[in-house]
């Protein structure tokens, strides 16, 4: 499929302004592309973070969980069972239980309880005697789950991040999207509310005099902040500047071996380096295995990993995700393999979209598999897997230019009998319907999406940061960009250049390594997933990798796009 190369603009005062306060000219000219408008916006120190007051209802909560660490009262978290609710909820257990709270945790089973805050899960919680069930990482479309848990004789305080509907829970309520919030980030992931939700409960104790006693120390909460930048990566939020804060605090402790047990295994047993974590990790070696315990288990798994104290006790759950995670690709390369032969290599003028559903598809998978299928027709896909009772539940991915909620909110208002249940982001959301509506929904998914997309809409575009000169794509240039925070909305820097094709080898199994020239520098690139014949000349969009092989490290571009030139 041919694409377009953009070259990002960007402001040549703010790239001067940022080189004088120390930004070295490329790095100046990328951060001035990403919307970096002023020096501070460089800083990553915690002192910069947004302050807790701003996020509505923070302080209330903190109040509401301060009574119940001095009564004694027992706090239970809910948390989601992907790898931002993970982290969340361990996060939330060991900050709570180092200000001296009675805390534990419960998570839905994907395939038992459904997602979230549900009424069975409120019942669930009132057995185990909790006074205050909160949720991490959901909750705010719980609003069966909430009135439940209330009737049981429990509060209830919500910590999430999801767009809420029009209607939302009657209990306090901590997320910088509900309506009315004046928190000016909107990209906070789940782990990050939960942050903000401890350090403004570590103030208020402290405005108690809590910590003044002798007996209780008071805790550092920047040591929790490898569980922060882990989740907020790995639920590949917005990294705005507060963001880019958490995670980059996260990453420099990790580097420095300041991580929980469960991380290091988690590190070790995927063949990363602690020692150079960079957001990749988190993104696509250890978020993928704590997140294939909620997909294909019990993200209890998960969680125990992340909560383990000693090394020992952490490689052994580490080693049980890790198994998961290879099964977990075993059944979405098998899913992908069956909804590519359901569609042609080629989609016919004028689709919009990709729905796919076999009675035999895996719940835990869908999502994954929906991305695979966005990524190689670059159109809005929704994958279903069967559920319960006549159900089916789907996963969707978007592209850029649809906000996927908004057009199955679309989808709902137009059939108001067709989606039972959705909820998500712009570029992810969840749906049931019930399974004999599968043809249904395709039908009217495509109907609303032609509406809100036009041709150059599904014609995919590669931003990239412009040519480099042959001297400066470097060995040393490569490390340096892999230290800085990268990731969602914050795109990891990409070139375009014109390179002669000197010779080319296959690689491994449909990949290829070709060496390129540039001005009489000669360059080894990595084309992955293919296996055609690189021609003479091409134009590419990559990135300069510092590639590490049996123990030495060496420049390597990687192809992302190449046309002819």
């Amino acid at each position: 499929m041919s694409a377009k190369i953009q070259i990002r603009s960007y402001n040549t005062d703010t790239c001067h302004t940022l080189m004088a306060a120390g930004a070295d000219p490329l790095l100046a000219r990328l951060y001035a592309a990403r919307a970096v408008c002023a020096p501070d916006e460089l800083a990553d120190k915690l002192s910069s973070l947004l302050p807790f007051s701003l996020l509505a209802n923070c302080e209330t909560a903190a109040v509401r969980l301060a009574d119940a660490v001095l009564a004694g009262e027992r706090i239970l978290i809910v948390a989601d069972y992907d790898a931002d609710g993970a982290t969340a909820c361990a996060l939330a257990v060991q900050g709570l239980q180092a200000m001296g709270a009675v805390v534990d945790f419960l998570v839905p089973n994907r395939f038992e309880h459904g997602y979230g805050l549900t009424p069975e899960i409120a019942e669930l919680a009132a057995a185990q005697q909790a006074a205050i069930l909160m949720t991490v990482d959901n909750g705010i479309a719980s609003l069966a789950g909430v009135a439940r848990a209330q009737a049981l004789g429990m509060e209830v305080i919500v910590t999430d991040h999801h767009l809420p509907a029009e209607t939302v829970p009657d209990c306090i309520i901590v997320n910088p999207n509900q309506h009315g919030c004046p928190f000016p980030s909107k990209n906070l992931a789940g782990v990050g509310v939960m942050f903000y939700v401890l350090m403004a409960l570590r103030a208020e104790l402290r405005r108690r005099d809590f910590f003044s006693d002798g007996l209780h120390p008071e805790p550092n909460l920047a040591e929790l902040l490898d569980l922060v930048a882990l989740g907020t990566v790995a639920d590949v939020v917005v990294l705005d500047h507060n963001n880019r804060i958490l995670v980059s605090q996260g990453l420099k402790r990790m580097r420095q071996g300041k991580m929980r047990p469960g991380i290091r295994a988690l590190f070790e047993i995927a063949k990363r380096d602690w020692r150079k974590a960079q957001p990749f990790d988190m993104g696509f070696a250890l978020g993928p295995r704590i997140n294939a315990a909620g997909r294909l288990d019990d993200m209890s798994l998960g969680i125990a990993c992340l909560l383990a104290s000693d090394d020992a006790a952490a490689q052994a759950l580490a080693a049980q995700l890790n198994d998961l995670n290879i099964e977990r690709r075993e059944i979405e390369l098998s899913m992908l393999n069956d909804a590519l032969n359901s569609f042609p290599a080629t989609l016919p003028p004028g689709q919009t979209t990709l729905v796919a559903y076999r009675d035999d598809f895996h719940q835990g998978v869908v999502g994954i598999v929906a991305s695979r299928l966005k990524d190689r027709f670059y159109r809005p896909t929704i994958v279903f897997a069967p559920a319960d009772h006549g159900e089916v539940r789907g996963s969707g991915r978007s592209i850029p230019k649809l906000h996927l909620r908004d057009a199955l909110d679309l989808v709902s208002k137009r059939h108001p009998d067709l989606i039972i249940k959705f909820g998500g982001h712009a570029m992810a959301a969840g749906l049931s319907i019930a399974q004999e509506n599968v043809g249904r929904f395709q039908t009217a998914f495509e109907s609303v999406v032609s509406e809100l997309l036009n041709e150059e809409d599904l014609s995919q575009t590669y931003l990239t940061d412009g040519s480099l000169q042959a001297c400066d794509i470097t060995l040393q240039q490569a490390q340096h960009l892999s230290l800085q925070v990268w990731g969602q909305g914050f795109a990891p820097p990409s070139f375009t250049d014109e390179f002669a094709v000197v010779r080319q080898q296959p690689m491994g199994v449909g990949h290829k390594k070709v060496w390129l020239q540039k001005d009489g520098y000669e360059f080894e690139a990595m084309f992955w997933r293919c296996t055609e014949d690189i021609p003479p000349r091409i134009r590419t969009v990559y990135r300069p990798v510092a590639n590490e092989w049996r123990n030495s490290v060496e420049l390597q571009l990687y192809i992302d796009y190449w046309e002819a030139a």
